[in-house]
Formats: structure tokens, C-alpha cells, sequence
């Protein structure tokens, strides 16, 4: 039912710099400046950021690094690389399922990834042009309401936006993913750090210091764990496989605990440095930073309204860089999998993926509200779910030897062993339960 699969890869990653750009561009996506605010507003500010931290250091961290080794190790994709480590190993061939789940989380991310990217896209030429000028809430939240029931503009935008997915992705890792991420990131730190020194000289910074950093505790529930955590996985592009492809691209000279801690600090100082960004030029007109989802394209063109059109155009456009370099991450999860398959191969896998992805964006575009479900299940549920799996498959599946060999011996693989072993899978489960009992039964019903 797999099909044949190919030796390994034969593409790999051109450079350090190329590898880096690509993995900390899969990780830097709309989840740090479109989720992390709202949900970090939403959670009572740095409460939900401590808690935040904790996630991605107990739980993303060891998780990203197996990612990384298991598919350094495999040299295929997700599914095919755990099809080899269980049948090399004698484990139960029901461990390709985890495979399975991180490559349709991916895509179910990606569905309505590519719809969201649509409105920021919409919003770049809105901004530029100066169309959020005077703008107040109630003005916003129509111009909102119009932007996202203007089927057909959202319908090209979404178009274009998935065809240079689709063309980026179809060119290989080195010719394609890792050239698109070296031009990019660059540009999107540039423009990242511009927005930041702007926020903070014009906006108010101190309020922002304050909010980020000063807990409220009395403000966390099981909710704020696990929107914490989802944010952790989501953010880190981990439980779905993504990293464990990018890590079949991996050559043999690469530190692979190096490079995974380059690449969560950078993930979670842009999650923090985006803050900045936005948080101080919220404060500074006035406005709730508590406005969910809404904060991003409702609360933020109203602060822009304000202020010179050309720094609303950076931000969005900043946005739209940050969505490019996640989403092609995900594609290429479904793409390298069918680029094993020898009747296939990686141009006829993105066009084909890319006409799947095509007609579920129309759903998403038809009805909008399907978004919020489709990124509950993405997002809190079967990412964290994957990182579980994970966290058993390299802590108690895999042969110690095979991440000894691509992780390295030391304090460093120990520690990784404890956590992928013991607190990886068991509180990320209990996260997960008791979580959805307060979703499902918010009133102990």
C-alpha cells in the first residue's frame, strides 16, 4: 500500500545557513504573529508566557531534536523513515500510524493556513494604500467582515499564495525551500526589528513591558496549558512530522542539539520580539489587547489607522513572509512522501497535493468558521497528540544506539532520554485530557 520506496534522499540541505533560514522560517510563521498575541492576551499576558517557556523547553525541545535524529536517520520521509527504523528493528508496524498523523496534521494545518495567508495577503495592498486610514473598531471589524465575504478577491489571493507554494516546493530542498528561505528571513528580520524599534519609539512600551512581564496567575486554567502547549507545537513546527522531514535533509557534519536549541531560541525570541511589535502600538491608541483572533486583522489595521500607511504595509507584509516560510513546510511533509513513491515523484506530488489543498481552501473560504474547528484539531489536539507518540517512539521504541549515533553520547542525550520517556508523554497527555474535558464539559457536566 506504500509503494516502493527510494534509497534515501538524494537532496540535501546546501549549507548551515540554508538549513537554519529554512527550519527557524518553518518555525517563525503566522503562529508568532498572528496566534501567540491574541492567545498570550486571551491568557493573562506573561502568566501564559511562563508557562509558555516550560512548554517548549520540556516538551518541544526533546521532541524537535528526536524529530531531527529519527529523520536524519530514515533519509526519507516521516512515514517511510518510521517504516524503516520498525521493520530494521522488529518494533510493530503500527508506529507507521504516527507517521500518518503528523502528515495529515500538516496538511489540515496548511487547508486553512493557505486561507488566513489569503487575508493577510489582502491586507498588504489594504495597508499600503492607506486603507485603514481613521478606522475605529466597528469601522475595522466591517472592513474584516468585508475583506473575508469577498469570496473572489480571497479566492485569488489564496490561489496565488498556494501556486508559489506549490512552485517553491516542486523545485527540491536546496534548489527550491532552502533559496526561498535564505532571500526571505533575512528580509523578515529586517522588517521584524524595523517594526520593533518603530512600536517602541511611537507606542508604549513600558505598558508592554508590564503586560508581558508581570504574571497573573489567577488567570491560568487547564485552558492556558494547554493553548500553551498547542502554541509550543504549533509554533515549533513539531508533532507533524515537519522537522522529521526537514531532518532527512541533514548531513552527517551537522550538530543536530545545536542547531535544534538555534532553532527553538530563535522561534520563541521572534514569539517575544513580535510582542513588541505589536503590543505597544495596541496600547498606545487605546485598545483591548484581550480581542482573540480579532487582535491581528480587526484590533491592528485600527492602530494603524493612525499612523503612516507604509508601517501597517511592512507589518502585514511581514506576516506574509512569516506564513510563506511555515506553509511550505508543511507541504513539503505530504510532498516528500510521495516523492518516494517512484511512480510519483516531487513535481507530480506538489501539483497533486496542491489541487487536494486547492478544494478544501474554497471550503475554508465558503465557510470561514470551519477554520476555528480545523485549528483546534491541528493545532491542540493532534499536534500535542503526535508529540506523545514521539516522545514513546525515540524514548522507549527506538534502539538508544540509533540517537546515540545521531544526536551524540553525552549529559546532553540522557536528559532528552528522560524527557522523552517520562515527562513528554505522560503531562502533554494529562494536558490533553483534562483539557478536553474542559473544553467538552466547561461546567464539570
Amino acid at each position: 500500500m506504500a509503494g516502493p520506496v527510494t534509497v534515501g534522499k538524494s537532496d540535501h540541505w546546501g549549507s548551515r545557513f540554508g538549513f537554519i533560514m529554512a527550519a527557524v522560517g518553518s518555525s517563525v510563521g503566522l503562529g508568532n504573529l498572528w496566534r501567540f498575541p491574541y492567545i498570550a492576551g486571551e491568557m493573562g499576558g506573561s502568566a501564559f508566557i511562563l508557562i509558555y517557556l516550560g512548554c517548549i523547553l520540556l516538551f518541544g525541545f526533546p521532541v524537535l531534536m528526536a524529530e531531527y535524529a529519527l529523520g536524519r536517520h530514515g533519509q526519507r520521509s516521516s512515514i517511510a523513515s518510521i517504516r524503516k527504523i520498525v521493520t530494521e528493528n522488529k518494533k510493530p508496524i503500527a508506529w507507521v500510524g504516527m507517521g500518518w498523523l503528523g502528515a495529515i496534521a500538516s496538511l489540515l494545518l496548511f487547508s486553512f493556513y493557505i486561507v488566513i495567508s489569503a487575508w493577510v495577503f489582502d491586507f498588504v495592498p489594504q495597508a499600503f494604500l492607506g486603507g485603514f486610514s481613521g478606522f475605529d473598531a466597528a469601522a475595522s471589524g466591517e472592513n474584516f467582515g468585508e475583506t473575508t465575504s469577498n469570496k473572489l478577491e480571497i479566492f485569488f489571493y489564496m490561489c496565488a499564495f498556494l501556486a508559489l507554494n506549490v512552485f517553491i516546493v516542486a523545485r527540491g530542498v536546496h534548489g527550491g525551500i532552502e533559496k526561498a528561505a535564505e532571500i526571505l528571513m533575512p528580509l523578515f528580520f529586517v522588517m521584524l526589528i524595523g517594526m520593533v524599534i518603530f512600536a517602541v519609539i511611537t507606542g508604549d512600551a513600558a505598558r508592554t513591558v508590564e503586560f508581558l512581564f508581570t504574571p497573573d496567575f489567577s488567570k491560568i486554567t487547564f485552558d492556558t496549558f494547554m493553548a500553551a502547549l498547542g502554541q509550543a507545537f504549533f509554533s515549533l513546527s513539531v508533532g507533524s512530522c515537519v522537522m522529521f522531514t526537514y531532518g532527512a535533509y541533514l548531513t552527517r557534519d551537522t550538530n543536530i542539539p545545536k542547531n535544534a536549541g538555534l532553532v527553538a531560541s530563535a522561534d520563541t525570541l521572534v514569539a517575544l520580539v513580535a510582542g513588541f511589535a505589536i503590543f505597544p502600538i495596541v496600547f498606545s491608541a487605546g485598545l483591548n489587547p484581550e480581542q482573540g483572533p480579532g487582535l491581528f486583522f480587526v484590533t491592528m489595521p485600527v492602530a494603524f489607522g493612525g499612523l503612516p500607511s507604509f508601517v501597517g504595509g511592512i507589518f502585514f507584509t511581514l506576516a506574509l513572509f512569516a506564513a510563506f516560510t511555515s506553509s511550505i513546510s508543511l507541504l513539503e511533509t505530504g510532498v516528500s512522501w510521495l516523492e518516494d513513491q517512484k511512480s510519483i515523484g516531487r513535481v507530480k506530488g506538489a501539483i497533486g497535493l496542491g489541487v487536494i489543498m486547492f478544494f478544501m481552501g474554497i471550503g475554508y473560504i465558503w465557510m470561514p468558521e470551519m477554520i476555528d474547528h480545523a485549528s483546534f484539531l491541528s493545532g491542540d489536539v493532534m499536534l500535542p497528540l503526535g508529540g506523545v507518540l514521539i516522545g514513546i517512539f525515540a524514548g522507549w521504541v527506538v534502539p538508544k544506539s540509533i540517537l546515540e549515533n545521531e544526536l551524540g553520547k553525552g549529559i546532553h542525550l540522557e536528559i532528552a532520554l528522560v524527557l522523552l520517556r517520562f515527562v513528554v508523554p505522560i503531562f502533554i497527555s494529562i494536558i490533553l485530557i483534562l483539557g478536553m474535558i474542559g473544553k467538552f464539559f466547561p461546567d464539570g457536566g
